[in-house]
């Protein structure tokens, strides 16, 4: 190889390096245009919204508190207790004997004998 071979196989490599140092800075730009376009979109699909709110609204739920009479003796408050009834023993056995004797008496007198055991 000779001193202009070397020279010119030089001068190619840094081209190639400035071409690919300029993709690399190209690359890098978009990168970040779509880390930004990624973000703002999740800002507007779950950020604050963009609707602001009025005093004047939220005064709308003050309203009761705004008339109401001051002086007023507040309410007494009640406790209220219940108790759980405890399962009686035989209370299902009443049930299905009373069950029966209607479907016995419905049975005999739809004239059903022979469907009803």
């Amino acid at each position: 190889m000779t001193q202009e071979d070397l020279a010119r196989t030089i001068e190619q490599l840094n081209d190639k390096i400035i071409h690919q140092e300029y993709q690399i800075a190209e690359l890098n730009a978009k990168l970040r245009w779509y880390e930004e376009q990624f973000r703002l979109s999740r800002r507007k699909q779950f950020g604050a919204s963009s609707e602001k709110t009025e005093i004047e609204q939220l005064n709308l739920f003050n309203e009761a508190e705004d008339t109401a009479n001051s002086q007023a003796e507040e309410p007494t408050l009640e406790t209220i207790t219940y108790q759980h009834r405890k399962k009686q023993a035989g209370h299902r056995a009443e049930l299905r004997k009373d069950f029966n004797t209607f479907l016995m008496r419905t049975c005999s007198s739809n004239k059903l004998n022979n469907h009803c055991k």
